[in-house]
């Protein structure tokens, strides 16, 4: 059994929202109890509310799921490609979270014609390539609502400082960007995260206050366009 079909079985197992233990599992299954082990931290990693360790047994607290739904092949295919977009890709976490969705639109779904022995492919080059270093603090960063501050190299390459309230993350083709509300420059900015030359983390959190918000700044984009 590959790897990412006990992955996918194993949450099966825990999507009745009881208690399982290690070695029932192992049983159910054909592994050892470390492989067991293994894969659940494996699936604890990847931001499963799966709760439970060695000995105890593991539990799914907050089961996810979806209901039944028909998707067009336009549907389909948009769903491959914003797959595709991150499986492999800049943020590891996102990356291995892509990877397990994958095998679950394939268990259910009939791949392309024009597919090989992998539905999936990454986008490449020193834009994707760069951006690792930074998007997983970003990504925190956003959810704790944590002023950061960065060095960046603006499109004329000069070298600038900035403190930051980070907002979003957002893929558009080969390229991460960052929305950000600037306190230098007292509105927003969007900034390529390749172009982020060094990025420190501050111990200050912000409140979300009337004209500095997301949905500010997605209603700017908005009028703008």
């Amino acid at each position: 059994m590959r790897r990412t079909d006990r992955l996918f079985d194993l949450i099966q197992i825990l999507r009745d929202g009881r208690l399982h233990r290690a070695g029932e599992m192992a049983g159910t299954l054909g592994v050892s109890v470390r492989t067991i082990w293994r894969d659940m931290a494996t699936l604890m990693a990847s931001g499963l509310p799966v709760e439970g360790e060695r000995g105890v047994g593991y539990i799914l607290r907050a089961p996810i799921t979806l209901p039944p739904m028909i998707l067009t092949g336009a549907e389909l295919d948009a769903l491959r490609a914003g797959v595709r977009l991150v499986a492999d890709g800049a943020d590891p976490a996102l990356a291995r979270a892509a990877r397990m969705l994958a095998t679950k639109i394939a268990s259910v779904t009939p791949a392309p014609p024009e597919a090989g022995d992998d539905d999936l492919f990454v986008f490449t080059g020193k834009e994707a390539n760069r951006a690792p270093a930074h998007v997983p603090l970003l990504r925190r960063a956003i959810k704790a609502r944590e002023r950061l501050t960065l060095t960046y190299i603006d499109a004329q390459g000069r070298e600038t400082h900035r403190d930051i309230r980070p907002l979003a993350l957002d893929l558009t083709g080969r390229v991460w960007t960052l929305a950000a509300w600037c306190d230098q420059r007292h509105g927003f900015r969007s900034f390529r995260v390749d172009r982020i030359m060094a990025l420190a983390e501050t111990g200050e959190t912000f409140a979300e206050e009337p004209g500095r918000s997301l949905a500010d700044y997605r209603r700017l984009m908005a009028d703008d366009s």
